[in-house]
């Protein structure tokens, strides 16, 4: 451990971002407290698609293998090694590829479910989305959670998209389920802003699988003042 004078000025830049506890220094490396839109990178190379497929594969198959014991030791060993082998590299928010390759689906952000979306010629934000096995809920449906995830997901970027606001939170999201989601079925969205008062950015979408909907949902984003984290 740090003794504590060092401590105190120290950045934690290990996964959550330059957090410092000297808020002054924090906020001369990234004004706007914090919350500053992402950097578009090529880091991570040609293969960064790749590589998050991959990991998205091994969540698949993290819950889906019923595997002898045998494979899944040796799963593991394989799986401890590409941790150490990654470890050295561990960046901060602002410094690693994740979230920042605009190039790549979800920006190569693993997080959310697959989601690729596009302004619509009459304004509002459409695309596709397929949820995998590991959202897997009960009975071949998309977990509950997984759902509303996507919702944050598409309705944040159409409040950042077609508001020109670059820093908001998410204050309310409210979700009606109406028929489950499949693991693994090709669905659509559907989002647009309904209106914007003051800072206050209300969104709505839905989530279809053709013509039936599955659950729709709306929103409230609140735009940061200048400072807010």
């Amino acid at each position: 451990m740090l003794p504590k004078g060092e401590q105190a000025g120290r950045a934690d830049t290990q996964y959550g971002g330059r957090v410092s506890t000297d808020n002054a220094a924090a906020a001369d490396v990234h004004p706007g407290g914090g919350f500053n839109p992402p950097e578009p990178t090529n880091r991570g190379g040609p293969d960064y698609g790749r590589f998050v497929e991959a990991v998205r594969t091994l969540q698949d198959h993290a819950r889906g293998a019923d595997a002898p014991d045998a494979v899944i030791t040796e799963a593991a060993d394989l799986i401890e090694k590409a941790c150490a082998l990654l470890a050295p590299y561990d960046a901060d928010e602002w410094s690693s590829p994740s979230g920042r390759r605009m190039d790549l689906p979800n920006r190569g952000n693993i997080l959310s479910p697959p989601i690729e979306l596009h302004v619509t010629d009459d304004g509002r934000i459409a695309g596709t989305a397929r949820f995998r096995r590991y959202h897997l809920g009960r009975n071949g449906a998309a977990h509950g959670g997984a759902v509303a995830h996507l919702f944050d997901s598409l309705l944040g970027f159409t409040a950042f998209k077609l508001s020109g606001s670059k820093a908001q939170r998410t204050a309310f999201l409210h979700v009606d389920y109406r028929k489950i989601a499949l693991i693994g079925a090709p669905l659509q969205v559907e989002a647009r802003i309904d209106d914007i008062v003051d800072r206050k950015i209300f969104v709505s979408g839905r989530l279809l699988d053709g013509e039936h909907v599955l659950a729709d949902a709306h929103s409230l984003f609140v735009k940061l003042k200048p400072g807010q984290p």
